[in-house]
């Protein structure tokens, strides 16, 4: 993977709102005289009218088709979130509304409503509408539908359902026919231009994460392999703020790199037992107050607290069963494993706490058990690992550390502009609903 490429990507994608986007906002801010009068109505003056009443409803001919029974072909089949699959036959052949009867999500966001086109085939976990045309658009539908929050429509606790007679019941704002076109056209142009920029911080988001994978593989592969490695030869794939001052320790050619099993570096490798039965708290008391960690990823695998330790110096763990099998945690206080969660406590004169930790994140970890992944002590101790010299690992700990504090910012604020396009498409659909939406000055 190359590292250049990864940063060079990350800032070659701009993020920020397109500028359509801010025109769009500011002008909705300015309200002209002559569209007010002309073409926008307020939304108080909408007719409204349920949705069984603009719409024919075709239910009746959708037909499921089991898994087992479906021959694979060239038509959409659709069930109550979207396309399922590719099947040899149709049953519909026009443009029609789809909407999530069961399976699917209702609260405002959701895309609980979606337009089907072509010759495609649906099941019974979608309702099916035809909208009069004369008097609503299909695509009004589906913003409409999508934005609004459709819970108290839904019945059933087991299996939550959106069934005919409620969806028929759904209230629709009615503005007229070129109203709903206007503000359609308006809709479309913002949520192309929004899921434009959205797609761009996703991938940039994708490149943060993988930028400091490729360099935490990048240092310490090499030295797998045999070969020389050599921190400075890498500075120019990192931002300047990521290199260490001069200060840090120089690699030269002479460094001596070795590869060792972990079972050689670590002074203690063992997994933890049982958890305790009486001697703990949930929550840390004046008497519990010794951490016991198990395998879970969340809250750091944080079990409670009981009142002894197992555990008393610097150590890394790593979770040997279930759904985060090899997830890692560097630990400095005293605690209690159990559930079998593997504790690796480094022989300090042969390796860098933290660099044990890079280390075996880098590892591809193998797992044993079909049913239940698993990791094992006798495992763990036979994986193989790059040890440079003491003070070329903490040059690269250095390194890394810097790298991956920038990577993180990088994924808050990549985030971040994720959740504010959502936000925007929620804060422009408001204001579609609400007759509020203006077109841009000379739009009309």
């Amino acid at each position: 993977m190359d590292i250049k490429k990864k940063k060079e990507g990350l800032n070659s994608q701009d993020l920020d709102s397109p500028d359509f986007l801010d025109d769009l906002d500011s002008k909705n801010q300015k309200k002209s005289s002559n569209q007010a009068n002309q073409n926008n109505q307020g939304a108080d003056k909408w007719e409204v009218k349920k949705l069984g009443e603009v719409c024919d409803v075709l239910d009746n001919l959708r037909k499921p088709i089991t898994k087992r029974d479906r021959v694979e072909g060239d038509f959409p089949y659709y069930g109550a979130t979207g396309i399922l699959s590719y099947v040899h036959n149709y049953i519909f052949s026009e443009k029609l509304v789809l909407i999530g009867e069961d399976g699917a999500k209702w609260a405002s966001g959701d895309n609980t409503s979606f337009i089907a086109e072509g010759k495609f085939w649906v099941n019974n976990h979608a309702h099916v509408i035809r909208p009069n045309r004369k008097i609503i658009i299909d695509e009004w539908i589906v913003y409409f539908l999508n934005f609004s929050d459709l819970s108290p429509f839904i019945s059933g606790m087991t299996v939550p359902k959106l069934n005919q007679e409620k969806m028929r019941s759904i209230p629709i704002p009615l503005p007229p026919l070129p109203e709903q076109q206007r503000i359609v056209s308006i809709l479309d142009e913002a949520f192309s231009a929004i899921d434009k920029a959205k797609a761009n911080a996703e991938q940039n988001l994708k490149n943060a994460k993988e930028l400091f994978e490729s360099y935490l593989e990048k240092c310490l592969h090499h030295g797998l392999k045999g070969q020389h490695h050599g921190l400075n030869g890498l500075k120019d794939s990192t931002e300047k703020k990521s290199v260490p001052s001069e200060k840090s320790h120089k690699i030269s050619d002479s460094d001596k790199w070795e590869v060792k099993k972990l079972g050689e570096v670590c002074e203690e490798i063992f997994a933890g037992g049982d958890a305790p039965k009486s001697n703990y708290s949930e929550t840390p008391t004046e008497k519990y107050n010794i951490p016991i960690y198990a395998n879970s990823v969340k809250d750091n695998g944080l079990y409670g607290y009981t009142d002894f330790s197992r555990v008393t110096k610097p150590s890394i763990t790593i979770s040997a069963r279930g759904s985060g099998t090899g997830h890692t945690e560097l630990r400095k206080g005293f605690y209690l494993p159990i559930v079998r969660l593997i504790v690796c406590i480094p022989n300090t004169n042969q390796i860098n706490l933290e660099f044990l930790k890079f280390s075996i994140d880098s590892l591809e970890i193998m797992r044993s058990g079909s049913a239940i992944p698993q990791l094992t002590v006798p495992m763990i101790k036979e994986y193989k690992i790059p040890l440079p010299p003491l003070a070329t690992q903490q040059a690269i700990v250095r390194q890394l550390d810097a790298l991956r504090a920038e990577t993180q910012r990088l994924e808050l604020v990549y985030q971040q502009k994720i959740t504010n396009l959502e936000e925007l498409k929620k804060s422009i659909l408001q204001k579609a609903f609400s007759g509020e939406l203006r077109s841009p000055e000379g739009a009309e």
